[in-house]
């Protein structure tokens, strides 16, 4: 995948597909350390321990349609390349939590990518599932929560056309304002 966003939105469909009825993703970039770390954490069904070392195997998956599952695969290779790696902590029945960390300017790290889009998706597409998204910068932070918009949005459902809109930039103007989602060094570089 081109942009870790596209990551986030496989990881958060496993945790619906879970039966996941909360989904929290938090990304936190520390400039000084060089480090971006993605945390996506859920409420479903979790793992059984046994399958917990091979989830990262492609051919391993719970899936009945098809034999291969490549999210978690793709997700900690996409880590690695860029000198990470990635952890998956799960409890059968108590839910999944999934830790990648990342070098921040590290040539081969995809960028964010559209962030706004991928929560404004997830968030409009099911209005049954509580959504949190956070994103911290050097100790600056964006959190968005969907139980908090319902009670702003009164009579006007989370799957309205127009929330989705509303997500996406309320979630770019946000992490404009916190400098997220660059390649700080790079940038420097350039300038």
């Amino acid at each position: 995948m081109l942009e870790l966003s596209l990551h986030i939105m496989d990881l958060a469909q496993n945790s619906l597909a879970a039966g996941a009825t909360r989904v929290e993703v938090r990304i936190e970039e520390f400039l000084a350390e060089d480090r971006l770390i993605i945390e996506i954490r859920d409420n479903g069904r979790g793992i059984p321990e046994e399958m917990i070392p091979r989830v990262t195997d492609p051919f391993v998956t719970s899936r009945k349609a098809r034999a291969v599952g490549l999210g978690l695969p793709l997700f900690k290779n996409a880590a690695e390349r860029c000198g990470g790696g990635m952890r998956v902590h799960s409890e059968a029945g108590h839910g999944t939590e999934v830790l990648a960390w990342f070098r921040l300017d590290h040539l081969d790290r995809a960028p964010l990518g559209n962030i706004g889009e991928t929560m404004g998706i997830l968030i409009t597409a099911n209005p049954g599932v509580d959504f949190v998204y956070e994103h911290r910068v050097d100790g600056k932070a964006y959190r968005l929560e969907t139980p908090a918009m319902k009670e702003i949005l009164g009579p006007i459902p989370i799957d309205d056309p127009a929330v989705l809109e509303f997500v996406r930039r309320d979630i770019e103007e946000g992490l404009r304002k916190i400098g997220a989602g660059t390649f700080p060094k790079t940038l420097k570089l350039l300038k």
